[in-house]
């Protein structure tokens, strides 16, 4: 890691700026105050990656944990079926709000399989803690390669807290916690899909989806509605390509845009007028 890089500062957080065009326009496409971007980025040629070609798919992992950022990020608290601990830092997403649910994937390998999937499978059940800049390194450290039965929390030093609805713990230092079972769901569907490569019979992922059943969310991050989190308190980070993770400082508002508000100048438009 290079030692030239300025230190972290606890002083900077998130702050709402202006859009990058406030005076952008139906139709306007590139706005002007982007002449940065297109010196830099558009004038630039494409390098493709074929990644229907199997031998291209090894730099797959690469190019895409790089490109599709910034990805969130939370540490993932299991039980064995014999009630081993264990704790792992996964990307994962929201994938609705009713019924509410998230998703996790596992990249699964010959050498060693997951943790982490096999306790969800057996059990059913596991937590989701939000990783916020206090303590990313911690976080980080349950990610170590060990031996099976490793405790990871011992390593992480990161404390337990109780779940009410499902056995395994989530974090007290996390300022949310959600408690998730991935057992049967809407249609007697299963939550749980190994995606096998074409052309192979084995499997190369396992995407599973768990139901939150609670969420525990400290009030010190909440705004004043009591039902939103303030990112600025909050202060999540996320994965990017390699061992790199970033942080949220600076976000801005756009407004959704109302069809009735721009029907007509859309239809002159189109006319050509």
């Amino acid at each position: 890691m290079s030692t030239s890089r300025p230190p972290f500062s606890f002083q900077s957080t998130f702050q709402f700026v202006d859009p990058p065009a406030r005076n952008w326009r139906i139709g306007d496409g590139l706005p002007d105050v982007s002449k940065q971007w297109t010196e830099e980025v558009i004038k630039s040629p494409r390098k493709s990656w074929d990644l229907t070609d199997p031998e291209k798919i090894r730099e797959s992992y690469r190019i895409l944990t790089s490109a599709i950022v910034p990805r969130p990020i939370a540490l993932v608290s299991t039980l064995s079926e014999d009630g081993q601990p264990n704790l792992a830092p996964f990307r994962f997403n929201m994938v609705a709000h009713n019924p509410p649910m998230v998703s996790l994937s596992f990249s699964l390998s010959t050498r060693r399989p997951k943790d982490t999937r096999n306790n969800i499978l057996a059990t059913n059940e596991f937590t989701v803690s939000i990783i916020s800049e206090a303590f990313s390194e911690a976080a980080n450290a349950t990610s170590v390669e060990s031996p099976a039965n490793t405790n990871e929390w011992i390593i992480s030093g990161l404390n337990k807290e109780n779940a009410t609805l499902v056995k395994p713990p989530f974090v007290r230092e996390s300022a949310i916690g959600m408690e998730c079972e991935a057992s049967k769901l809407l249609f007697m569907l299963y939550s749980s899909q190994d995606i096998t490569p074409s052309g192979s019979q084995e499997p190369s992922t396992t995407v599973i989806l768990g139901l939150i059943k609670k969420i525990h969310v400290r009030e010190s991050v909440l705004n004043e509605d009591g039902l939103t989190v303030d990112p600025a308190k909050l202060r999540p980070i996320a994965r990017l390509g390699g061992t790199s993770y970033g942080r949220l400082l600076e976000g801005f508002d756009l407004p959704r845009i109302s069809w009735k508000s721009i029907r007509d100048f859309y239809k002159a438009m189109s006319r050509g007028d």
